[in-house]
């Protein structure tokens, strides 16, 4: 990284640099610690050209959200039985494309999605999205707009096989960031009773359970992948050893998080007594959009290059705002820094989920522009 900001010394904009050996190193933990599931990693946390060429090459599927995700994977070469259009609400327009492009699996929720799906893409092959019965405890909880209730169920089935269409499977997701991991238990019972009602209804026998996401790259993860292990011998034992039930999950945040590096350079500086205050180069209306000032602060180690000022190790009071104009693009606040100067750089870490993806480029700032450099460490060292 030091030498990648030296390079960029003489210029304004800041970057990303991605390791991919941190990509490669996590999609093998993830098929380690869940052999019985498939990765169908989710485009919209971080649609970066190369982390998905590595996932892809990796063998993991798609989960996307858009026609525009489903392309950037297509244009990769990736056949299109490996994407799941995992929106549960799509434009007329957009299942129309899917259809043209033979991306032939989605998710509903609703009698008048199974309707818009029955009129332009009859051969798609469906997952009914429920909730979970048991709240994740999700920094940014789905079923407030996602997932059918309990007593929907067997009516959205019902209609799903007077329409002709094939309801092959279940999918839920506990929320992004989830705390209460027992959560994934009480949605995997769920489904296996959503499979039992389809098959009192007559239904052909449902073969796919999508798990969602919802784990991130902690030491969270491990005891999610026991409880979901465990739930999956418990509601479908030996299913998918016997090859009569496909498991997938759509994980983002676990595979792009902890790849992703961002570089900002301080452009701007102004000292009130004691109180230090920054501008640099990127900013909530950017990639911190998302984060809240005390993850900012934790993700943040200053970078000092040539300033002279870093003589002793005296830290001050310090405000970090963003480039553009408005007032509320402050990126932290109170934290202590050492004394930075105009062109030093701060550096964050854990900066690949949702940051870029979720950019504007208010106030004429790109997010999108921002380039991203890309290294590869070895993940055995």
């Amino acid at each position: 990284m030091e030498s990648i900001i030296l390079k960029r010394q003489e210029l304004d904009e800041p970057f990303y640099v991605l390791d991919l050996g941190v990509v490669i190193s996590l999609y093998h933990q993830l098929i380690s610690n869940l052999p019985m599931v498939h990765p169908y990693y989710a485009v919209k946390c971080n649609p970066e050209p190369a982390i998905l060429e590595t996932l892809a090459a990796l063998g993991s599927n798609f989960d996307c959200a858009s026609p525009s995700e489903i392309q950037a994977v297509l244009a990769l070469s990736v056949s299109p039985d490996r994407i799941i259009y995992a929106n549960a609400c799509k434009p007329v327009s957009h299942i129309k494309y899917a259809a043209s492009v033979g991306v032939n699996l989605t998710t509903f929720d609703s009698i008048q999605e199974l309707d818009k799906i029955r009129k332009w893409h009859p051969k798609c092959e469906l997952l009914i999205r429920i909730k979970s019965p048991v709240d994740g405890g999700a920094r940014y909880p789905l079923d407030s707009k996602f997932g059918a209730n309990p007593e929907e169920v067997a009516h959205l089935l019902g209609a799903a096989q007077a329409s002709g269409l094939a309801v092959i499977g279940v999918a839920f997701h506990i929320g992004s960031e989830a705390t209460n991991l027992d959560a994934f238990h009480a949605a995997i019972a769920e489904a296996k009773t959503v499979f039992e009602t389809a098959a009192r209804l007559g239904m052909t026998k449902m073969r796919v359970l999508d798990i969602g996401g919802g784990f991130a790259c902690n030491p969270g993860f491990h005891e999610a992948a026991s409880i979901i292990k465990d739930a999956i011998q418990t509601y479908f034992p030996n299913e998918t050893a016997a090859g009569h039930l496909s498991v997938i999950s759509e994980p983002g945040r676990f595979l792009a998080d902890t790849a992703f590096t961002l570089a900002t350079k301080v452009i701007g500086k102004r000292v009130r007594d004691e109180l230090r205050e920054y501008w640099i180069n990127d900013g909530k209306y950017g990639s911190f959009g998302w984060l809240s000032s005390e993850e900012v602060i934790a993700k943040c180690g200053a970078h000092i290059l040539a300033s002279a000022s870093h003589s002793n190790n005296r830290t001050y009071r310090s405000t970090v705002f963003g480039p553009t104009c408005a007032a509320v693009d402050k990126v932290f606040t109170g934290h202590q820094l050492p004394e930075l100067e105009v062109n030093d750089w701060l550096v964050f870490s854990d900066m690949g989920a949702y940051t870029t993806a979720c950019g504007t480029n208010f106030n004429g700032f790109n997010t999108a522009a921002i380039p991203t450099y890309v290294v590869r460490s070895d993940p055995t060292s």
